[in-house]
């Protein structure tokens, strides 16, 4: 069931962010009907595969024209009948299609629009196209990631699409929902990923202002400069990771390194010694197999794991015990998160095909047989084959 059981959400079918707010959203029990674009002419196997796609689980799909005025209707009555709607359209893209964000507000007050942009809905970047990594360069992050002397290095797209942007998005439709339920008062959320990137750096804003950051990279607390948070190679080539920030982790870390009586390591965050701290920290990760590294540094505080690759990950032992990654239509997946006591099957439902739900859909909209016979032979609406 899920907290957000009985809240419905409308997606405009989109990339990246706006799916993956529709997903977490979903995961979290509210009913996420997507709004996708027919598929006329596409074969059984490209929808199968469909089903695969992670950000779409658990979802149901309308597909209709909306560039089609019947198609237009449909969807707007659709969204008025949910509590929230969300897009990640440029802006104006909504507008245009005739499905003024204000507009459905004066229609229903208590709904929820969350609109989903790489650099917000106005400004003079506005409508320029773009992608993850020209938002997260954009607000200054990606400048900040990397070794010291060499390019930024891409974080993928997790930054800008996922964290600063679907995350965002999810946290301001909440809030809108929040909002709604208290007092009928809905709102028009402006989720921008270049303002999320720039929330998720707030802390290393921070660190500026008090003097314990340098702009140049790699050589930071958290960003590759300390030796004692870095990754290092391992005798099979596998790789380690340690994070011993805290004088009593590094102690430890030290201890079962047996450099506790080394004089490079004496003071920890005297910069000068860092140089041959990291050059004796390689040469030692290397005498002993990454899987050595983890059975050695059991039941010690020392900040030390394995850097698993992403198929191994759910393989680990405490991934398995917390059940941390599920299998749906043949496809390993993260569980959904975070964990709720009172809805302990975390198993998500497969991602629809696309149109899977178009003529339930419109019949729970109020459509007849016949009026909804017309719009498929029409092709304003769309169902797949069966």
């Amino acid at each position: 069931m899920g907290p957000l059981s009985g809240f419905r959400v409308v997606e405009m079918a989109g990339i990246g962010p706006c799916p993956f707010a529709g997903m977490i959203l979903s995961d979290l029990g509210a009913d996420v009907i997507r709004v996708d674009r027919p598929r006329f002419g596409e074969s059984v196997a490209a929808g199968a595969a469909s089903k695969k796609e992670v950000l779409g689980r658990g979802k149901r799909s309308i597909a209709i024209d909306l560039k089609d005025e019947r198609g237009r209707v449909a969807v707007e009555r659709l969204i008025l009948t949910a509590d929230a709607v969300i897009e990640g359209f440029r802006p104006g893209v909504m507008e245009r299609l005739g499905l003024d964000p204000r507009a459905l507000l004066e229609k229903k007050p208590s709904l929820v629009v969350g609109r989903m942009t790489g650099f917000g809905q106005a400004g003079p970047y506005a409508d320029r196209a773009g992608h993850d990594i020209n938002y997260i360069s954009f607000s200054g992050v990606l400048s900040q990631i990397g070794r010291e002397g060499s390019s930024p290095t891409l974080p993928l797209n997790l930054v800008g699409d996922f964290g600063g942007g679907g995350m965002l998005l999810v946290v301001g439709v909440l809030a809108g929902l929040l909002r709604a339920k208290t007092n009928g008062i809905g709102d028009i959320v402006d989720a921008s990923m270049v303002d999320g990137s720039s929330l998720l750096a707030a802390m290393i804003h921070g660190f500026v202002a008090e003097g314990m950051w340098q702009e140049s990279r790699g050589t930071n607390l958290l960003d590759g400069g300390a030796p004692f948070y870095d990754v290092y190679e391992t005798s099979d080539g596998g790789y380690i990771s340690i994070g011993a920030l805290e004088p009593q982790f590094y102690l430890e870390l030290l201890d079962l390194l047996a450099l506790s009586d080394h004089p490079a390591f004496k003071r920890q965050y005297d910069r000068s010694n860092w140089p041959e701290m990291r050059r004796v920290f390689s040469v030692a990760f290397l005498s002993a197999t990454r899987a050595e590294w983890e059975s050695r540094a059991e039941g010690r505080d020392c900040c030390l794991t394995p850097v698993l690759g992403l198929t191994e990950a759910p393989e680990h032992p405490n991934n398995l015990h917390r059940n941390s990654f599920v299998t749906v239509e043949g496809v390993r997946q993260p569980a959904p998160a975070p964990r709720f006591e009172s809805n302990l099957d975390r198993t998500p439902e497969p991602a629809p095909l696309v149109g899977a739900d178009t003529e339930a859909l419109l019949q729970d909209l109020g459509y007849t047989s016949k009026q909804i016979d017309g719009l498929l032979s029409a092709k304003v609406c769309f169902r797949p084959v069966r």
